[in-house]
């Protein structure tokens, strides 16, 4: 792993931390709804890139102090509470190991025989989703976490979660169900950021329909190991024909 200096985690830390309401994408698998009740995200997002440029501004105005300071000798203070900024920063960007009480929601596909739903139940529904993961993700970001883990790997903003099938895709590694989302910070409010998500709700509804799984636990002093992953953001390109 490449070794950051200050002035490029200050910038980097500035902008992830600016990411966390969302967790992984808000995009559902395929693009599909695949278990009714899931409400449209497009306001959600609307809100958060508002939230997103103004923290933008503030990664800019520390680029700009950052080269100045670059150019110039003799501003060590200066410098130095740059550095601290920095290294407050790092651990909820996900660059250094973190302890602290947690919350762990566990999701997994229904055990019942499908023979035995309810009449008009959709084989779907027995099935965690993409979108379900995603909606535990952004609820826990929105309660205040601090950090998260997917399973055994620390997740940032940037993290890509993919859902084939019962499997999680995750920074290259494939998962199967049952899924484990642990987010650190405050536990009350994690849980009631749970309790309150719209989404999350819906999932918690075909428990007793369908008997999905859904299970919330307290966890205290536990650590999260660095993020491993790549924070490159890639972007597609035009082809020219």
């Amino acid at each position: 792993m490449t070794r950051r200096s200050p002035w490029t985690l200050v910038v980097t830390a500035v902008t992830l931390s600016a990411g966390l309401l969302f967790g992984v994408s808000a995009s559902t698998s395929e693009g599909r709804d695949l278990r009714p009740g899931q409400r449209d995200l497009s306001q959600v997002v609307l809100a958060a890139n508002q939230r997103v440029a103004g923290q933008a501004a503030t990664a800019k105005r520390l680029q700009g102090e950052v080269d100045a300071l670059s150019k110039r000798s003799g501003a060590g203070a200066t410098a130095s509470n740059l550095a601290k900024q920095a290294d407050s920063l790092a651990p909820r960007a996900g660059f250094t190991a973190i302890t602290g009480d947690t919350v762990t929601v566990t999701l997994d596909d229904s055990k019942r025989d499908p023979a035995t739903l309810p009449e008009g139940s959709n084989l779907n529904w027995m099935v965690v989703h993409q979108q379900d993961v995603q909606a535990v993700v952004n609820a826990l970001w929105r309660g205040g976490a601090k950090a998260m883990m997917l399973m055994d790997q620390r997740v940032i903003s940037t993290s890509a979660v993919r859902c084939v099938g019962n499997t999680l895709i995750l920074q290259g590694r494939v998962y199967s169900p049952p899924f484990k989302i642990t987010a650190m910070g405050d536990q009350a409010q994690l849980r009631k950021a749970l309790k309150d998500d719209p989404d999350v709700a819906n999932y918690r509804d075909f428990v007793d329909r369908v008997g999905v799984k859904y299970e919330v636990e307290n966890g205290s002093n536990k650590t999260f190991p660095p993020f491993e992953g790549t924070t490159e953001l890639r972007y597609a390109k035009t082809t020219k024909k």
